[in-house]
Formats: structure tokens, C-alpha cells, sequence
């Protein structure tokens, strides 16, 4: 069975803490960009936590929502791009090919959720933060876009490894960054395609709800509703 991979991510779980950012940028080699060039718009995180205050004062209430690339199945940044960058993987995702990219920025206007980023320099760290680059993961160039894959790095060597054993990828193998580094287990990564994987239960909760899905962009991140009154 082809696998189609999603995430639940529970709000009633997240407390904002920015952990999941955090193993994003270490995971996946995105450089910082400096205080100056994020004023100007610059500022690249694959995934943010965005918050939401909600009542008037004193009865105000804060509320989070981590926030990456959705994964969708109608994705309006596969359409527009002229070279094929960006496109649909038969497991569901929403890859990009960065030696095909040419920088012309048409995904990322696209895109409604903001979660697409374009290089404007070659990317440096700091020292030694240069001495903590994942191997796995390309280095991407200026002129390129780039965005969240799922940690399509850990998906691969999961399914590589299962082949090698001559088995199936087993519920709960693989994790993206971001989940794994949540103390809250507040997200969840799966197999769609599999009704007993713990985020199709969670895509099947009544508190569940996907971003402006008005939009028809059939994203692959369920998001499951507070609950409590914190």
C-alpha cells in the first residue's frame, strides 16, 4: 500500500515553547539570517509558532498554532512553477528540487500560508555552528527556495531501512524534527493511507480542522482545537 503522509498536531497540547523550531533549523541546515535582514522580511524558520490572543482584557486567553508547509494535495505552488521544482511525490508530498529551482519566487506568492522561503545569500553560521551541519540534508544556495519537507531525509532512510529487512514501514518509526523534539507530544507524524496509524485517528477527531481549507488546497496537516480555557 503507498504511504501519504500527514501531521496532527494537537493545540491543546502546544505551550509555545519554539522546540520544534528550534530541531527544525538544527535537522534541516537552515541558516539564521541576522537581525537586520529579518526586519526586512528575511527572516527564514521552515516551521513557526504563531500566536493568538483571544478576549479582552483581564479575561484574555493566549493561544499557539505551530505553523509549516501543509503538504497539500491541490498545492497552488506545484502549477506556477516553470520548471517543475516544485511538484507532487507519489507519497503525498510537496517536494522541491533545488538544482531545478531559478529563484523566480512564483511558488512562494502561491502559496496562502506563508511557509516558502527564497535565498537571498549563500547561507553561514556562526562558529562552531557550521560543526553541527546534518549530512543528510543539502546545503541549499542562493537564488533557490526552500521549505519543509516532513524531514523527507528520515522518511527516506526509514523506508530503506524497512526494505533492507524486507518488511513495512512500522506505525510510529519515523519522526520528523519537530515532533520528536515536542515535550508536549503535541505533533504527530503517520501514514494517511493506514486507518490504524495514530494520525488518521487524530484527522478523524471532531476537534479537527485544516488552515483555510476554504481554499481548496487539500493541505495534509489536521489541526485538533483547544479544548481547555488556559
Amino acid at each position: 500500500m503507498a504511504h501519504k503522509w500527514g501531521l496532527a498536531v494537537d493545540l491543546d497540547r502546544c505551550d509555545g515553547c519554539g522546540a520544534c523550531v528550534t530541531a527544525c533549523h538544527a535537522e534541516n541546515n537552515i541558516p539564521t539570517v541576522g537581525e537586520m535582514q529579518a526586519a526586512r522580511g528575511r527572516a527564514m524558520h521552515w516551521i513557526r509558532v504563531e500566536r493568538y490572543w483571544e478576549g479582552e482584557f483581564p479575561d484574555v486567553r493566549l493561544k499557539f498554532r505551530p505553523v509549516m508547509c501543509q503538504q497539500c494535495d491541490s498545492a497552488p505552488c506545484e502549477p506556477v512553477c516553470p520548471t517543475y521544482a516544485s511538484h507532487h511525490t507519489a507519497d503525498g508530498l510537496n517536494a522541491q528540487i533545488y538544482n531545478r529551482c531559478i529563484g523566480t519566487r512564483y511558488c512562494a506568492n502561491a502559496c496562502p500560508y506563508n511557509v516558502r522561503f527564497f535565498d537571498f545569500f549563500n547561507p553561514a553560521w556562526d562558529k562552531p555552528l557550521q560543526l553541527q551541519l546534518n549530512p543528510d540534508v543539502s546545503v541549499r544556495e542562493v537564488g533557490v527556495m526552500e521549505k519543509c519537507t516532513f524531514c523527507s531525509q528520515r522518511i527516506l532512510a526509514s523506508e530503506i531501512q524497512a526494505r533492507a529487512e524486507k518488511r513495512e514501514v512500522r506505525e510510529g518509526e519515523i519522526k520528523p524534527a519537530c515532533a520528536q523534539a515536542c515535550p508536549a507530544k503535541a505533533i504527530v507524524f503517520g501514514d494517511m493511507n493506514d486507518p490504524e496509524s495514530e494520525v488518521s485517528r487524530l484527522s478523524e477527531s471532531p476537534r479537527g480542522s485544516r488552515l483555510l481549507e476554504d481554499l481548496g488546497t487539500r493541505p495534509n496537516v489536521n489541526y485538533l482545537q483547544r479544548l481547555t480555557e488556559a
